[in-house]
């Protein structure tokens, strides 16, 4: 490789790094080239499939050769071409022969003998090298210069382009790397290939296998419709990277069979022999990406909608998925940057399930999402990770240059949150709540399998978007930490609204609002920096409980048994003999805490509490049991910095308490802080003296919890 004029050249050896300096650039092509300086050259066309094999992606000038030189690598395989529709690359798929060429007198390079693939040019001054596209075309050879080289299409300079008909499929331009047979089209190269027209049979069926060695393949949709009676329509068996791209202006129609009794036999590139089953309507083996302006619609009648056993990112298109199972599987990773996204599934919405050791070490098995409108209507979980889910802004950026928007989430699983209400509590039957003994606040009906809207098994980062969910099971459940720093988030649901096994984290600019909950958030760590918060629940509003002890006996705080509808296990999971502990810890933000009448906590810790700073406004409408508005087993404090407000029909356990009777037609509190309740009482907790009618909040800050433009603290 060297610079000439400012731009990036590569060459074969020294000998024709000699012969080039002693030329003149216009008469680069006079000389004869060794199969290896003629595959370099072939391998820096312009061509979607035309990766270069240099980590610095050198390609010719297209000054000198009329090759593009506007591509660059977007991490993931794909080369991005400056005049591509939707970031696609224009040109053709390239072959090399160490066949030596001359030019002719019209300017056009011939080969002395076999056929030689074209040079797609950008300029009509610029040599070609031509070769027809009939039956008797040479097969594509790879260059003996690298045993990556591409292996790509051997054509007249036009990218195959496959049309189907109610007979099956055609291919012009297709070389030796295209094969047809009725309704299956099987491609063997890297390269681009064009789809329109539309079929229906046992037969139809976009077939990939390349060399893992080759490079991308882009399955570009121009208008398709393929419903394959027996199997998948698209099945990429073996491939580098996998790109289907739905054209700008286009609808692309993809259906399964509701059955599979089709097997495929093949050897991977290990040498090893395997038998294989098409999982999904868009099944693939290896990295797979969906994108383009157009529309693609996945119609799943067996399992999962589009999968692949490696990373799945999906950047842009309308997609709209249908599937018996999963909507999106990518089994090492999921990735989605933008577009529109309608999903509506029997099994999860989105998910990464792989179970490999090592993979989950390296970060495999995640979920992300920085872009996009996604909806999903799901049977069970919405989004489900054996390891992390990440939703955060991404860092691109649009074709106009803009950045691109956060992402857009609205998750309904399960049928969504719809036994527990306000009204609910009071009864026997509670899930374990005082040790199992059938006394918890709310009768709880979260179902027996997972409907989650957010699961992972280690963490859920949330840092930006607009996440609403509606749920059966718990809203946000992580086997690990939860972490919301940014973002909207409402959530819905039958039980916990954001569940951590290990710590919870809330702080900097996170917006969350639980507007209905058996617990509103639930972990043995609980720790509130910052952000807003609101939580209206028929149990606890905020739990600290679910850590491990070797300690035994009575545990007065309850209300964390884990049993199932109309009951919990002997014991109540974490109460006589289940050993919980927990701490909950807050030094910022604004928190709001409503809670329904039985046994009931606003705070609730089974260890201890610490506030040193926010401000906290509790709600709690217990009648009966132990607890009320602050309800810990350890040590509380709490600090003159926090402001903390609590209304009750019952006394406090913990905090500071005044009997001063409210109404919800007042204001109360102290000058530093005021509150409308929402109901009548006789009990206060305080933290900034003795709290009673505020007859003017003018002057003061305000801050409102969820939507609400009434429920709203007042603080100095």
């Amino acid at each position: 490789m060297f610079f000439l004029n400012g731009k990036k050249y590569i060459y074969g050896n020294i000998v024709e790094w000699e012969i080039f300096m002693s030329m003149d650039n216009k008469n680069l092509f006079t000389m004869g080239f060794t199969a290896a300086s003629l595959a370099l050259f072939a391998s820096c066309s312009d061509s979607t499939s035309a990766v270069s094999e240099f980590s610095d992606n050198a390609y010719l000038s297209s000054t000198e050769t009329g090759v593009s030189s506007s591509a660059a690598d977007d991490g993931f395989g794909e080369i991005i071409s400056s005049d591509s529709e939707n970031g696609t690359p224009t040109g053709t798929p390239s072959a090399t022969s160490s066949t030596s060429v001359a030019q002719s007198n019209s300017g056009t390079v011939v080969a002395s003998s076999s056929s030689i693939p074209s040079v797609n040019s950008s300029s009509a001054t610029t040599p070609n090298i031509t070769v027809s596209s009939s039956s008797t075309a040479q097969p594509s050879v790879q260059s003996s210069s690298s045993d990556k080289a591409d292996q790509i299409n051997e054509n007249s300079g036009d990218r195959p382009v496959i049309a189907y008909a109610s007979s099956g499929a055609t291919v012009t331009n297709g070389g030796n790397c295209v094969t047809v047979e009725g309704g299956t089209v099987k491609i063997t190269c890297g390269g681009e290939y064009d789809f329109s027209g539309s079929y229906s049979g046992s037969d139809a069926q976009i077939f990939v296998a390349t060399a893992k060695t080759d490079t991308t393949v882009y399955l570009n949709m121009k208008g398709l419709t393929l419903t394959n009676t027996v199997d998948a329509p698209i099945y990429i068996q073996k491939s580098n990277k996998t790109f289907v791209v739905a054209k700008n202006g286009t609808t692309n129609t993809f259906t399964d069979a509701a059955t599979r009794t089709k097997t495929h036999s093949y050897t991977n590139d290990a040498g090893q022999a395997k038998t294989d089953t098409t999982g999904a309507c868009i099944y693939a083996k290896d990295d797979l990406t969906i994108k383009g302006e157009g529309t693609l619609i996945v119609k799943a009648n067996y399992n999962n909608g589009i999968h692949t056993s490696n990373d799945l990112r999906v950047k842009n298109g309308i997609i709209t998925v249908t599937a018996k199972n999963n909507g999106l599987k990518g089994k090492e990773s999921v990735a989605i940057s933008g577009g529109t996204i309608n999903i509506t599934s029997e099994g999860d919405g989105i998910k990464s399930d792989t179970e490999d050791a090592t993979d989950l070490a390296s970060g495999k098995g995640s979920i992300e999402i920085t872009g996009g409108e996604i909806t999903i209507t799901s049977a069970f979980d919405g989004l489900s990770a054996n390891n992390a889910v990440t939703i955060a802004k991404g860092d691109s950026k649009d074709a106009d240059n803009s950045v691109v928007k956060s992402p857009t989430l609205k998750i309904t699983t399960g049928g969504g949150q719809k036994c527990l209400g306000q009204s609910t509590g009071g009864g026997n039957g509670g899930r374990g709540g005082m040790g199992g003994f059938g006394m918890g606040g709310g009768n709880s009906c979260a179902p027996d399998s997972s409907m989650k809207g957010v699961k992972s098994d280690s963490s859920i980062v949330i840092s930006d978007g607009v996440i609403e969910i509606n749920s059966r099971d718990d809203g946000i459940h992580s086997g690990g930490t939860v972490t919301l720093s940014g973002g909207k988030v409402t959530v819905k649901t039958d039980d916990d609204g954001v569940h951590a096994d290990k710590a919870l984290y809330v702080k900097d600019n996170a917006n969350v609002s639980v507007t209905m909950a058996y617990e509103g958030m639930e972990s043995p760590d609980m720790n509130f920096e910052g952000g807003i918060t609101s939580v209206i629940t028929t149990d606890d509003g905020w739990n600290a409980a679910g850590g491990t002890t070797t300690t035994t006996g009575n545990n007065n705080s309850g209300n964390t048994g884990r049993g199932g509808p109309g009951g919990g296990f002997p014991g109540g999971g974490f109460g006589p003999g289940g050993g919980s502990t927990g701490n909950l810890k807050v030094t910022g933000g604004y928190h709001y805490i409503y809670v329904g009448t039985g046994d009931t906590d606003g705070i609730d810790s089974n260890g201890g509490i610490e506030i040193s700073g926010g401000v906290i406004v509790v709600e709690c409408r217990m009648n009966g049991g132990m607890g009320g508005m602050v309800d810990s087993d350890g040590t509380t404090n709490i600090s003159g910095n926090a402001k903390l407000l609590g209304f009750g029909t019952n006394n406090s356990e913990e905090g500071k308490q005044y009997s001063v009777s409210f109404t919800a037609d007042n204001y109360y509190g102290t000058s530093e802080i005021a509150f409308k309740p929402s109901f009548s009482g006789s009990k206060m907790v305080s933290s900034v003296g003795q709290p009673g009618v505020v007859n003017s909040v003018s002057g003061m800050n305000k801050t409102c919890f969820g939507d609400s433009a009434d429920r709203c603290v007042y603080t100095k």
